[in-house]
Order: C-alpha cells, then structure tokens, then sequence
C-alpha cells in the first residue's frame, strides 16, 4: 500500500522501482517493449538528491513511473487504536495522535495509514506510516524534474509484498536487501497482516555454510516460529501455508533447506518476475514496480 499517493508530472508506460538504502540507492527500470535494467549506485557524499539526479543525467534514464521505496532509516510505522472521527478528517488527526511515537514533527509529517487485521475482541487497530515531509519533497521535485512521475511512496515492507500473488493463504516471506535488516512479513490474500525487523542478521551474507549452522539458521527458526505463533493464537488466524525466501546471499538455496528442516511447512526460494529470476539483490525494487498490480487483482 503507498505511503503516499504525489503528483504526476507526465504519464508513461516505462516503470522505475527505485530503493533507498543506508549507503546506495538502487534501481530497476523496466521500458516497454524492451529488457529491463537494475543497477546499485553508490550514494554521492551520503546525498539521495545527486544520486537521483544521476539516473537520468548519467544512467541515461528516460521517464517513467517512479515507485520509491523508503528505507527504514527513512520512514516509521506505528499501531495505534483508529481514531473515531470521519475519513475526511483522519489524515489530520492521526497526526497529532503519533507526534509522540515517531521521530518527525506534525508540520514536518506525511503519513497514510492501513487497517490492522480485524479482532474479534478489543478495539480496531491501524498501522500508521509516517516520513519526513521536508525529504520527500526534495526527491520528489528532483524526478519531477528528470521526467519521471512519482506514482507511489512505499515502506520496504510493502513493496517486498508486492511480490507475492494474491491468495487465499497466508505466506510468511523472509526477505532482506543486501547489508540491511532481515525483514519477516505474514501476507494473506493480498494484505499485510504482520511485520518484524529482526536485528543481528544484516551481516548473513558474509557467513559460510559452516557458520550459518552455528546458531544464525537456528535463531532465525525461532523468530520465525515466534511469528507464526503470534499469527495463528493471538490473531486467531489459519495456520501458514508455505514460507518463501527472498534473502539474496550466495548460501540463499542452502538457507532454505536448512530452515526447512526446522518447520513442517514448506520452504522455498521466492521466484521473481520473468526477465528479473537473476536480480534477486533488486527484489524489493522490483516488488514496488508491482503493486498496482496486485491491487488491481485483489
């Protein structure tokens, strides 16, 4: 689900899912009728705005449908008890209700919000995502500028969703972006029902088969196994009925058999779009580019 809904500038088939991380920025851009591209490009004196600046100056980037997605560093999301006042007015008022909970200030805030899984006890819930107003609005200007409408703002969370198919059952998908956080997420026909960013794993890429087994790929089947229980007792949902695995390392297809043999659901490897099945590091790049998609088909 966007974070925000911006401006568009000039419309176009081409696609560009563009992914801010700590260090780097990087993209995937998809014209028709042509092979797509995903490249990593390294950040210019820790700014977004010249890296930005250089996908179509030095890239060689033509416009497009630019879908961001934001790191965690960059964005925030809380769950809070929904407001009672009218949709109209709930923007405003989600606002002021987590100027506590988050880092940016009400003048300085873009928020969306999404509702939580329905509970048959206590009071509705949704998740707010939140961002700092002032950085948008500086990267967005600069694609506007370059040609490419912004058409969607999203959180990693979301956009590693948008490679899943719509259906009835509910997957759990652990994915992660080279150097960052391993991030759990349990999607059920189409929704995000739960999300964990589990710290201590953003060096896995660097682990031989031999150190994955001692301790990393076991504390990894707890947290996994702590998911699925919060899932199905306290949500009151249908057990999982599969787990995909997007985690980009060269020990990726060994990961997955051993995880297999700590759980009774099935474990796979995520297969990406055709053309893409290779560029696994761009996942989440690529996931953004879908989720039009995927709304349209839920």
């Amino acid at each position: 689900m966007p974070l925000s809904k911006l401006f568009s500038k000039k419309e176009s088939n081409h696609k560009l899912g563009i992914t801010l991380r700590q260090n780097s920025l990087t993209y995937c851009y998809m014209p028709e009728q042509e092979p797509g591209v995903c490249e990593k490009v390294e950040l210019v004196a820790g700014n977004y705005i010249t890296s930005l600046s250089s996908l179509k100056s030095l890239h060689g980037l033509e416009e497009g449908q630019c879908h961001l997605v934001l790191s965690a560093q960059q964005s925030q999301i809380v769950q809070i008890e929904k407001p009672k006042v009218p949709e109209a007015e709930m923007h405003a008022a989600l606002k002021w209700q987590v100027k506590d909970l988050v880092n940016y200030s009400p003048d300085n805030m873009v928020l969306d919000y999404y509702d939580g899984p329905a509970s048959a006890t206590g009071p509705e819930k949704i998740n707010v995502v939140c961002a700092a107003k002032s950085d948008l609005k500086d990267m967005v200007e600069q694609l506007m500028n370059d040609d490419f409408s912004v058409k969607s703002i999203v959180t990693e969370e979301f956009a590693f969703a948008g490679l899943l198919p719509v259906q009835e059952a509910a997957c759990l998908l652990i994915c992660q972006q080279p150097n960052e956080e391993i991030l759990l997420l349990i999607v059920k026909q189409g929704q995000l029902y739960f999300f964990r960013r589990l710290r201590g794993f953003m060096q896995i890429g660097a682990k031989s088969e031999q150190e994955l087994t001692m301790g990393i790929i076991d504390a990894l089947s707890l947290e996994v196994q702590r998911s699925t229980d919060y899932f199905e007792r306290q949500l009151k949902q249908a057990p999982i009925q599969s787990i995909q695995i997007i985690v980009p390392i060269n020990n990726e297809a060994f990961l997955a058999r051993k995880l297999a043999e700590n759980t009774n659901v099935p474990v796979e490897l995520l297969s990406l779009p055709e053309g893409f099945e290779t560029q696994r590091e761009f996942a989440a790049a690529i996931g953004a580019t879908r989720l039009d998609l995927a709304e349209q088909n839920s």
